[in-house]
């Protein structure tokens, strides 16, 4: 009877050790996983700036690090956790907003029912509806502690990768097991993709954000910067957009018998905001790498349940270098099988 060679054997076994241990680590480490991808995308961002700091004018490699992560909490982390707190603090508005405006959908149902004579309002469940949207809104939120905590990671994970750069790159070169093209490859495809998905999605929604609160300031809407917040956060969702912030504001105000108002919100946000929501994606995404509207959905909804608000930029990211990743792998294995 043939036998297992004895160096299959010792093969498979360290293998399995190696899956375990990553399969222990990775499961540890998931609450914190927003920080270690911060932290990749922090590094990309400055990576750049990092090399002419140090190169062309002669800092010190620990100060030039200290600033640049200085700086990206001022100009990121700052208004990005004014904006969770902000986000946190209307969860309860979240809740009483969904069911004026459940109850608003219902009264204009109730009109089709009474030309008609179809009853859907029996089926609309309003407190099962505000419940559910109230437990997403907390969970896009996301724990407070393991947040801290990820920051707090993402920031000590970035030091010592800005300030051993070439070592950061022998050790990739050392344990993935790609040969050198490939493992550029990637790192271009990962490059690109950050910048399309920390610059690109962000810089979008906050521009069609702003403009909607426009078009809220004009028409006197109630609590206009409640309402820019949910559609800059629509903004993040492909196939969504405006209509997360746009059509309750219009049910809402209809509702309170502001018909001008309503249709008048309506129309901008359907002309004026989805118009520029199109321009300002071609100008800005012209600049960086377009990402399909199809892996921003998938990364949306898989990133929000792992990493909560900051899951709606990494979510993206993580599908996108997945995607990469089985590209490299069909480079690196699919040639080897044809030519066998």
């Amino acid at each position: 009877m043939p036998q297992i060679a004895p160096k299959i054997i010792r093969q498979i076994f360290v293998l399995l050790l190696i899956l375990l241990t990553g399969s222990l680590i990775f499961s540890e480490m998931l609450p914190y996983l927003s920080g270690v991808l911060g932290a990749i995308t922090f590094y990309i961002l400055l990576r750049k700036p990092m090399r002419m700091l140090v190169n062309k004018y002669k800092w010190k490699s620990s100060l030039a690090a200290l600033t640049l992560m200085l700086t990206s909490f001022i100009v990121v982390m700052i208004p990005l956790s004014g904006f969770g707190i902000m986000l946190g603090n209307k969860i309860a508005d979240v809740a009483n907003h969904s069911e004026k405006v459940i109850n608003a959908f219902k009264d204009q149902i109730g009109k089709i029912k009474f030309k008609t004579g179809i009853d859907i309002n029996s089926q609309i469940d309003t407190a099962a509806i505000t419940s559910w949207l109230s437990e997403s809104a907390q969970s896009m939120v996301g724990n407070t502690f393991n947040l801290f905590i990820a920051i707090g990671l993402m920031y000590f994970m970035l030091y010592f990768m800005l300030t051993n750069r070439k070592e950061l790159r022998q050790s990739l070169r050392d344990y993935i097991p790609m040969d050198n093209d490939n493992i550029n490859k990637i790192g271009d495809e990962v490059q690109t993709m950050v910048k399309s998905n920390a610059i690109g999605i962000p810089l979008v929604a906050i521009a069609q954000g702003l403009i909607a609160l426009i078009g809220f300031l004009i028409f006197g809407i109630d609590e206009p910067l409640f309402w820019f917040v949910i559609v800059t956060i629509g903004s993040m969702i492909p196939f969504v957009g405006t209509l997360v912030g746009i059509l309750p504001v219009f049910l809402l105000t209809l509702s309170n018998g502001d018909h001008y108002q309503a249709w008048g919100i309506l129309i901008y946000g359907f002309v004026v905001v989805g118009s520029t929501d199109n321009l300002i994606r071609l100008f800005v995404l012209k600049k960086l790498d377009n990402v399909h509207p199809l892996i921003t959905l998938i990364g949306v909804i898989v990133g929000v349940p792992l990493f909560g608000f900051i899951g709606l930029i990494f979510g993206p990211l993580l599908v996108s270098m997945f995607m990469a990743l089985v590209k490299i792998y069909k480079e690196e294995y699919g040639k080897e099988a044809h030519h066998q």
